[in-house]
């Protein structure tokens, strides 16, 4: 019986990878030239580091986590988000005693949920961190970076920006109780997974997507009428900077997002593209995650940014930004020349090292070879027969194009090459 990779945990393929690795470098060059510095941290982190940061009362950590015991009898978890093991690798190496920092990750993330179109069990993120900066200036330039990714991206008109404040922990304890207080008298008509969160987290019922509740949950009480000056200040500027930015954007009262960290403002970029799963990024401040932690007292807030649903994003709106090749020439010879054309394969990547070339390895004929070219998606053959390695040539032959193909020494189809 032929094994089989786990339900949910995907391979990317040949014909993909050069999708996914321009949807990187565009996001890269974003956030480098903001200013951000990438780090690293482990997919493997202790259980309790997302039991204490995402909450006991989250389907992650109820549901979804990948978890199991090590052979010291020590519960361990692979990450189903990047912030908590970002803070962590802060903390335990003291970065942010260094003053602010601006950070970015990427990798892959786990979550046991059903697979779906854009949602694996496996997934990957590009996550921003920002630690030590309280004002609304940097949630405007997180913000600012994400609509940079959406224009570079060719999608800035398909998605659309909606905000909203969570207010401090004093205001979200007074908004817990109205909550609480709303969905008890109106118990009957929460389901099931509403009235196990009623006691433990009521601001996860108001994200909740059962058609059925809507009405209810729209004549919830909503947390703006119990936040205090501070949060209303710091919301009310974010607004302005933005403005000022001319980024569009939707206040929803709804948004919570759904961890239990978020403090002040939350975000989320949505888009009506790719049916259901709408969320194509989301984040928002966490100042208490981090002396939650064990850290010092240190203002944070950052997003995760979803690379598989990205991708389907672009591939729907600007499908021709995503290279389709990987090679661009294909070097062809006779069998007696192989020692050659590994030669002059070395000398057009030494002298080009911007282009893609495979040489033919294991022989076979032209015609063969030929084919293994235009199968490549190579845009031209090189061709190296006795006549070329006497002369000191090279024939190019263009497979995408109706050109005559053209015998030229080495120095003058280097010359020709520089122009692809």
């Amino acid at each position: 019986m032929t094994t089989r990779s786990v339900k949910g945990m995907n391979d990317l393929l040949p014909g993909d990878s050069p999708k996914w690795q321009r949807v990187e470098q565009i996001v890269e060059s974003v956030l480098n030239r903001y200013g951000y510095s990438e780090i690293r941290f482990p997919v493997l982190e202790k259980t309790e580091l997302f039991s204490r940061s995402i909450g006991e009362v989250t389907d992650i950590v109820e549901k979804e986590m990948y978890s199991f015991l090590d052979r010291n009898d020590e519960s361990l978890s692979l990450r189903p988000e990047g912030t908590a093991g970002c803070v962590r690798a802060c903390i335990q190496n003291s970065l942010l005693n260094a003053g602010p920092l601006r950070l970015w990750y990427s990798g892959p993330m786990f979550r046991y949920e059903r697979p779906q179109k854009g949602r694996m069990r496996q997934f990957h993120q590009f996550g921003v961190e920002c630690f030590g900066m309280a004002g609304p200036d940097i949630d405007a330039e997180v913000i600012a970076l994400t609509a940079a990714i959406w224009r570079d991206l060719g999608i800035a008109d398909s998605v659309r920006l909606e905000i909203n404040s969570l207010g401090t922990s004093e205001s979200r304890q007074q908004h817990k109780k109205a909550l609480i207080d709303y969905f008890e008298a109106n118990n009957s008509q929460l389901d099931a997974d509403s009235q196990r969160r009623l006691l433990s987290n009521p601001l996860r019922i108001l994200d909740s997507k059962n058609p059925d509740m809507q009405p209810l949950l729209e004549a919830a009480p909503q947390l703006s009428d119990y936040m205090d000056e501070e949060a209303t200040e710091h919301f009310q500027q974010l607004c302005q900077m933005l403005d000022q930015l001319r980024i569009s954007y939707r206040v929803n009262h709804r948004l919570v997002r759904g961890l239990d960290y978020y403090s002040k403002t939350v975000f989320e970029w949505v888009t009506d593209a790719l049916g259901a799963q709408g969320t194509v990024c989301g984040g928002g401040r966490y100042d208490g995650l981090i002396p939650q932690l064990g850290g010092p007292e240190t203002p944070a807030l950052g997003f995760g940014l979803g690379i598989e649903r990205l991708i389907l994003l672009v591939q729907e709106i600007n499908p021709e930004l995503l290279p389709e090749q990987s090679v661009d020439l294909y070097l062809i010879a006779s069998e007696q020349e192989g020692t050659s054309a590994l030669q002059l394969a070395e000398q057009i990547r030494i002298a080009e090292p911007r282009l893609a070339l495979a040489v033919n390895c294991g022989g076979g004929s032209f015609k063969s070879q030929f084919k293994k070219a235009d199968r490549s998606g190579a845009a031209i053959a090189l061709v190296l027969g006795e006549d070329e390695v006497r002369a000191g040539q090279v024939t190019l032959k263009y497979l995408r194009e109706n050109k005559q193909q053209e015998t030229l020494s080495l120095d003058e189809a280097l010359n020709r090459l520089r122009s692809l």
